[in-house]
């Protein structure tokens, strides 16, 4: 396996405006980077990129210690999982798989051993024989892993594999690509616009927005320091609250905001580049909004809605709200108890749970990003 470096490479067409500008990034040795990003952002682009689909407009794009740039995709060193499964109709699962190591010209023996050993590790041994007609979904995506691992590459790189397959099995087959990185330890780079995959499977995340990456950390990082008001709202499920406010104080421990049409709340940032009068946004996540009786410990500003639309999940229930100032919030309930459409409920939130971006999008640092707890945890502990 083998170090990536991406140093400000580009791509554009016939000269036109730039798909991808100046994309900087690092990938370690054993690493899963997970592209992410809504269409268009230009995430296959960079993958096709890395693997030699796509030429590279401008920068340096190196494997290991050698520069790829001008290298075509049979000596890069890599394997690519696309969306389709790209089996070969004809073809046994055997022979699917043995097909590229028969062109590069290696041993019948070399190429046995090898296809057995993926097929042990991905449990499609017993399925060797058989045309991928006859195979499930969730098996032929097994099939085209197989074919990449047999290929003993040095990065894996994958384009969005699970978007075939109905929900089961893009849960079942997740689970099934983490533990192949982990027996593995390979260098894996995986493209997906589902951010439950990038957050589950991910070493680091690539926030990608209009050609630029947004953000790059592990999905903790991003969850809880989002660096801007997309990566904030891309990341979670629902995306975050948002709430405009005005500036009032920066204090030391803090910054005290006056919301629209008169709640003032106090928030737990760096507001050390702000001043008072100006502009800015205030963000908190659904679980972090806490409902009636349990809005007790650690809470520190309430705030009075009434219910629009309850979303019912099982363990939990999502709440829409109005407030009494108009704004609109989500709200992450306990699933076990019954809210009723039109009710008047009364929610609060903990200082170190806000979060804050100027008038250009960019986030405050938070001084307590890790400490707080969901709405059900505060439950527990009360």
């Amino acid at each position: 396996m083998a170090t990536v470096k991406l140093n400000n490479l580009s791509k554009s067409y016939d000269g036109k405006a730039k798909v991808l500008d100046g994309i900087n990034l690092d990938i370690k040795h054993g690493e899963f980077v997970v592209l992410v990003g809504p269409s268009g952002c230009g995430k296959s682009t960079l993958l096709r990129m890395l693997c030699g689909l796509e030429s590279i407009t401008g920068g340096e794009l190196s494997i290991g210690d050698t520069v790829v740039n001008d290298l075509p995709p049979a000596e890069r060193g890599i394997a690519m999982v696309f969306q389709s499964y790209a089996l070969y109709p004809h073809m046994s699962v055997y022979k699917n798989m043995a097909f590229g190591l028969k062109i590069a010209g290696e041993s019948k023996s070399q190429i046995e051993a090898r296809i057995k050993n993926a097929a042990k590790i991905l449990k499609i041994d017993h399925l060797l024989e058989r045309l991928p007609r006859e195979l499930s979904g969730g098996q032929r995506q097994r099939v085209a892993i197989g074919r990449a691992i047999v290929r003993e590459p040095k990065l894996f790189l994958f384009d969005e594999p699970l978007s075939n397959l109905d929900a089961a099995l893009r849960v079942q087959t997740r689970l099934e690509i983490a533990k192949l990185h982990r027996e593995l330890n390979a260098t894996m780079v995986y493209v997906t616009h589902d951010q439950v995959e990038a957050m589950t499977l991910g070493d680091k995340i690539v926030v990608m927005h209009d050609g630029h990456i947004q953000q790059a950390g592990t999905p903790l990082e991003l969850y809880q320091q989002p660096a801007n008001l997309f990566v904030a709202t891309f990341i979670g499920s629902p995306k975050m609250n948002l709430l405009p406010a005005e500036v009032r104080a920066v204090e030391a421990n803090g910054v005290r905001l006056w919301l629209k049409q008169g709640k003032e709340i106090f928030a737990e940032v760096d507001g050390s580049g702000l001043q008072a009068g100006q502009n800015v946004t205030v963000g908190i996540r659904a679980e972090h909004l806490l409902e009636g009786q349990r809005a007790q410990t650690g809470a520190s500003e309430e705030f009075n809605g009434k219910v629009n639309l309850v979303e019912h999940l099982g363990e939990a229930n999502y709440l829409y709200l109005t407030l009494d100032n108009g704004c609109d919030l989500v709200v992450r309930g306990d699933g076990e108890r019954e809210v009723a459409l039109g009710s008047d409920i009364s929610i609060s939130a903990a200082s170190q749970s806000f979060h804050v971006f100027t008038a250009d999008g960019q986030a405050l640092r938070r001084l307590r990003p890790g400490n707080t707890r969901s709405s059900r945890q505060q439950a527990v502990a009360a």
